[in-house]
């Protein structure tokens, strides 16, 4: 059986691209307070209080000082200490510390959630604490605390240095102090109220968001993330003023287009699909709906990728060539109809989703790429389009019939047919069965034809041996196939560039 880590064959080694590409939008730098906001101090705070109150025989109100946890500790201790013994006591406290706070202490219930929510966004995370740095670096590992700065000995607005320098654009705490930190670094306060502040001492103090606990933290990022992506996706399209999107039906270019609509009018909109054997046919009809629904002009110039040496020879560049026909399709188009900029649907994900050669044939020709500049990722475009209403919301990546086609292996319209064929007749093949695949796809790799569905299927009722399996590759054969094949590891969006090894 074959490995599922890559695909057997001539594996083809690429020299690194020089040309310009669009760079993607660096993710936020979010800061955390750490007391009461990613870890409950309260319990060793407690212990290493009583352990100091006994060796200095000083009744220390342990409870009512737990009860408020976030004031640096010689406020905490100065009225129950006299003047000269606070410095000492505080010493004290942090060897202490080590030995009664850190075992006991969990984090809070979405703390590393909250943590992993920042880095889903490709974003670093900062803590940003009033607690002595040796005792905060103690716990962020005790916890695994995913982290990248640990900045202790800070309080209130003094926070606010770290947060200007580092970049941050949101601080996360628990206390009025945290949001004087945040508003004086001019970032987003976001409270939570798991320390001893309430709800409307926070509002109060000017906190911009107060949460229940960290575990409402991921969404409430989701969200402000794409209501702050989607306001750029504006401000970039009214400083573009009018467009021509390269639509391809897929989620990407229809919230592009949408967006455009919204925010220029129709009069300053036109869609353009590139008609060619590589468009499946069953792609068409919904594109030039949807097209319709917003009102604006259809474009649907023929292309000539096929007449394009490098994109016939498929060859690991053979999506350069596509795109650069494209956006030569597409300009001269624009300029008749008085548009400025060619833009294509390219995301923030995709500039970083490694061999892109189409996204650098686009941007040597201008095309000017508004979601990418916006930040907005894959989900972000399908979270955005789901809010706005939009069919595209959930719709299964649909790439171009030439991805199905094995690197070194020439495309011809014979067979782009045959694939396009092959995978109508895998679909029908499955629905007599009672079954469907969200993401399809039937890769050419020569005489045989390699059926990949979602895995499921392929460990359950199209499993080797199977009825399903069976007649899943008597349809391949069907289409034209000498050989048929379900690929064990299921459907992989891009899975032929396994075979391809960057320098």
């Amino acid at each position: 059986m074959q490995a599922c880590s890559g695909r057997p064959g001539t594996r083809r080694t690429l020299a690194p691209m020089t040309s310009p590409t669009p760079q993607p939008v660096p993710g936020p730098v979010v800061g955390f307070d750490l007391d009461m906001t990613l870890i409950d101090t309260v319990p060793g705070f407690a212990a290493t209080l009583v352990a100091l109150s006994e060796e200095l025989g000083v009744h220390l109100p342990v409870a009512d000082l737990t009860s408020r946890l976030g004031p640096p500790l010689d406020a905490m201790l100065a009225p129950h200490l006299a003047p000269e013994a606070v410095a000492p006591a505080i010493a004290r406290f942090r060897e202490l510390y080590a030995d009664h706070s850190i075992v006991p202490v969990p984090a809070f219930p979405g703390a590393h959630e909250s943590l992993a929510a920042v880095r889903r966004h490709r974003g670093r995370t900062l803590l940003v604490t009033g607690k002595f740095t040796p005792n905060a670096h103690r716990h962020v590992d005790h916890l695994a605390l995913d982290v990248d700065l640990v900045a202790g000995e800070v309080w209130g607005v003094g926070k606010a240095d770290v947060l200007r320098e580092e970049g941050a654009s949101i601080y996360v705490g628990d206390h009025v102090h945290d949001v004087e930190g945040a508003l004086a670094a001019g970032v987003v306060s976001v409270s939570v109220l798991t320390g001893g502040c309430t709800r409307e001492e926070l509002l109060a103090a000017g906190t911009h968001a107060v949460l229940d606990s960290l575990e409402d933290f991921p969404a409430w990022l989701d969200d402000h993330l794409l209501d702050r992506r989607l306001a750029a996706l504006e401000a970039r399209l009214r400083e573009l003023g009018s467009v021509v999107v390269a639509f391809s039906g897929g989620a990407d270019s229809a919230l592009l287009l949408a967006a455009a609509v919204r925010t220029l009018g129709t009069e300053r909109v036109v869609a353009a699909t590139g008609y060619s054997d590589s468009l499946p046919a069953v792609e068409r009809d919904p594109g030039r709906d949807f097209v319709a629904s917003l009102g604006v002009p259809l474009l649907t110039p023929r292309t000539h990728e096929m007449e394009r040496e490098g994109y016939r020879a498929n060859s690991g560049e053979r999506c350069y060539f596509c795109k650069a026909e494209l956006i030569e399709t597409l300009r001269p188009l624009a300029d008749e109809h008085g548009i400025a900029h060619v833009a294509t649907g390219t995301n923030a994900d995709d500039a970083v989703a490694g061999f892109r050669p189409g996204i650098r044939a686009a941007a040597e020709r201008g095309a000017v790429t508004p979601l990418l500049d916006a930040g907005l990722t894959k989900d972000d475009v399908r979270r955005a389009s789901r809010r706005w209403g939009l069919p595209t919301w959930d719709k299964p990546a649909a790439a171009c019939l030439s991805s199905r086609v094995a690197y070194g292996i020439e495309v011809t319209p014979h067979r782009l047919a045959r694939v396009e064929r092959a995978e109508a007749a895998v679909r029908a093949a499955l629905a007599a069965h009672g079954l469907e695949s969200r993401d399809l796809r039937v890769r050419d790799l020569g005489e045989r034809g390699s059926v990949e569905l979602v895995r499921d299927l392929v460990s359950g009722p199209v499993a080797a041996g199977t009825p399903g399996e069976a007649s899943v590759l008597a349809a391949v054969r069907g289409a034209g196939f000498a050989e048929a094949v379900v690929d064990p590891c299921g459907f992989r969006s891009g899975s032929l560039n396994e075979a391809l090894v960057a320098d």
